[in-house]
């Protein structure tokens, strides 16, 4: 069975007058396998937005290529396009129509009419919960009920692909769970679902993933197995003095500890009965510790030697 994602060296660079190109993929492969919810984790500038834009078929890459169930998305986009729903991060509904109207207007520019359009509508409509607000104003609506109804005109045509960026923006709580229930039940119709995100927890509901940074993957598996790649525990300590602190931690523990963001980091089994004794041992040095079970960030820092959103400026 051919992947349903297949990327294979891509890469891509924007120009910049006057000075080097900035490359925005360096080369990254990946597969995804059908009826998977696979994720691209990662902060701004890591490069998922260029990914996402290549595999809508909105951007040509500057190298290496990407194919959807065996159709180049470069050479064939209008072949690809007909095998992907695609949901962007920015609204794509006409918010002076009505949710129903949105869906038609939709379901003309792939070639669906008639009593077709209107079964398939009404299903989509009711697949989604918003069988009562068909009729309704799309500005009227809830962020939630509003990414719904974009979810359902993504779907419309019946793609083998879901594409999805950055799926939960702007929604409450409450939004992002029934939108992840959703996700996760397209699984059960064969629907495969990539998401872009920058939220760590949604990373963790997704069944593969990928840690994209600068351009690179960073890591590549389960949310389980990523987090496992760190043995023992993550401690943060904060100093006045990383440099000094991290040096002596060398020296009395035999703790292989590196200074980032201004504070000190290392990985150790059982830390909880170390840092007593780092303590007493540094009274002067130790502002604070904490002591934490493996997260996604921790895997993050762990494979790229800084921090989530250091030097990035917040999510894309």
């Amino acid at each position: 069975m051919n992947p349903a994602v297949r990327v294979d060296g891509l890469r891509h660079e924007y120009k910049n007058p006057g000075g080097p190109p900035r490359v925005a993929l360096q080369g990254i492969d990946f597969e995804v396998s059908p009826g998977e919810l696979f994720g691209v984790l990662g902060p701004n500038g890591g490069g998922k937005t260029t990914l996402f834009r290549i595999l809508s078929t909105a951007l040509r890459p500057t190298g290496g290529g990407a194919r959807l169930f065996d159709t180049d998305v470069t050479s064939a986009p209008d072949a690809a396009r007909q095998k992907m729903g695609v949901v962007f991060q920015s609204p794509s509904l006409d918010k002076k129509l009505t949710v129903m109207e949105n869906l038609r207007h939709q379901g003309r520019l792939y070639g669906l009419h008639g009593a077709e359009l209107a079964a398939r509508s009404a299903e989509m409509l009711a697949h989604l919960g918003l069988a009562d607000r068909a009729g309704d104003i799309v500005e009227r609506l809830s962020g939630g009920l509003q990414r719904r109804a974009e979810i359902a005109k993504s779907l419309l045509h019946r793609p083998a692909l879901l594409l999805m960026d950055e799926p939960t923006t702007g929604l409450d709580p409450g939004a992002r769970r029934d939108v992840w229930t959703y996700l996760k039940s397209l699984k059960k119709e064969g629907v495969t679902v990539l998401v872009t995100t920058h939220l760590m927890e949604e990373a963790e509901r997704c069944d593969r993933l990928i840690i994209l940074d600068r351009g690179r993957i960073a890591a590549l598996g389960t949310p389980a197995v990523l987090k496992e790649t760190i043995r023992g525990d993550v401690v943060w300590v904060t100093t006045v003095s990383p440099d000094i602190l991290s040096a002596g931690l060398k020296e009395r523990f035999d703790v292989d500890a590196v200074v980032q963001d201004g504070a000190v980091r290392f990985e150790r089994d059982r830390a909880h009965e170390l840092i007593p004794q780092i303590v007493v041992a540094f009274p002067d040095l130790v502002a604070s510790a904490s002591v934490g079970k493996p997260t996604l960030e921790d895997v993050f820092v762990h494979h790229t030697g800084h921090r989530f959103w250091a030097d990035n400026g917040g999510p894309s």
